[in-house]
């Protein structure tokens, strides 16, 4: 299990900051890749882009739209340390996924390939974050951490592309049951119900309903996996079906989303923020033909009874209780524009539009 930066070493807290900076950084680009650009590829073929509404986004809501290849979709898993060569059996990287000149030559419509170098798949590197953009739409997952095979510390290198997820669901819904002392030895403890009732949950504790599709399943797989580390990591999904970038951390989840804001609520946030119409409009909001729209991202945390209890003793599951809460949601600026904050925005719950 993860710990708290208070009780990490002073060399590991100095890792921390690092991951956390570097974090920032392709999240970011990642939150464009998936929401600025997909929209733009919307208005350039002439197709009107379906905004995700307040029902989609609460925790445990199934209505789904159908895919589309105009919505930029990835899998993205970004590790503090270097993933343990244990876990191989189910989150498969291997030489002949390794990011290497050899193994990439195969890939089509890979544009940086006759450039490709060595020091490119470093994080430092410059054209980095253009390399992970190059190399997104590649099946399954990317696998950013702690480059093994180099002595240098807190060197991260995106190591795998084609990075499959082969945990079962069952086993995943057990090993986080176990955590929050629903069941002391196996799923199917209590009955074949209770354990369906559980593998549901788990969906629920990710943020998605059970319904959710593949590339949402195996994140969320790949999350609680992940938390069998000794550090932190940080699970990226851009889904088609939802139109919603998905992160899962140490913290919980968000869900990063495109709204449309009227000119009635332009005016009341630029009001309540002292700021003045037209700055608001050009640090926050993107021009969509004859509409505004801007990045939405809802932080949601667990509940208690998604917690493991204080006293560590077996407790009875209770399907009815919700698994998440919405802690907050923030408008966040344009992307180039660096000095600006995010700003609080009640949308999900609001009963204004």
């Amino acid at each position: 299990m993860w710990k708290f930066r208070e009780r990490l070493n002073y060399y590991k807290k100095l890792r921390r900051s690092l991951y956390e900076i570097l974090r920032d950084a392709l999240e970011r680009r990642l939150m464009k890749i998936s929401l600025i650009d997909s929209y733009y590829n919307y208005q350039k073929s002439g197709i009107e882009y379906s905004f995700p509404d307040k029902r989609e986004v609460k925790p445990k809501s199934k209505k789904i739209e159908r895919e589309s290849d105009l919505f930029n979709t990835f899998f993205v898993i970004f590790c503090e340390d270097s993933v343990s060569p244990e876990l191989k059996n189910y989150i498969r990287f291997f030489p002949e996924n390794s990011i290497i000149k050899k193994n990439l030559e195969y890939l089509p419509n890979f544009s940086l390939f006759k450039r490709f170098h060595r020091n490119i798949r470093y994080f430092d590197d410059p054209g980095f974050l253009d390399f992970i953009e190059d190399l997104l739409n590649v099946d399954y997952a990317l696998l950013v951490q702690q480059d093994p095979t180099i002595k240098k510390k807190n060197k991260y290198s995106l190591t795998h592309f084609h990075v499959k997820i082969d945990w079962p669901i069952a086993d995943a819904a057990e090993d986080l049951a176990k955590s929050l002392r629903y069941i002391q030895s196996n799923l199917y403890e209590n009955g074949d119900r209770e354990a369906h009732i559980i593998q549901n949950k788990l969906f629920e504790y990710y943020g998605c309903h059970h319904s959710a599709g593949g590339r949402r399943t195996a994140g969320l797989i790949a999350a609680q996996l992940l938390r069998k580390l000794d550090c932190i990591s940080t699970v990226f999904v851009s889904s088609s079906e939802s139109r919603i970038m998905y992160k899962f951390y140490e913290r919980g989840i968000s869900k990063s989303f495109l709204i449309q804001i009227p000119e009635k609520q332009i005016e009341a946030i630029a009001e309540r923020e002292h700021m003045r119409h037209d700055t608001f409009v050009s640090n926050y909001l993107y021009e969509g033909g004859k509409t505004y729209f801007a990045v939405l991202e809802a932080f949601f945390g667990h509940t208690l009874h998604s917690r493991p209890p204080d006293d560590g003793k077996l407790r009875k599951l209770k399907p009815a209780y919700n698994w998440l809460k919405l802690n907050e949601e923030l408008l966040h600026p344009k992307m180039n524009i660096l000095d600006a904050m995010p700003i609080p925005y009640n949308w999900t719950y609001s009963a204004t539009e």
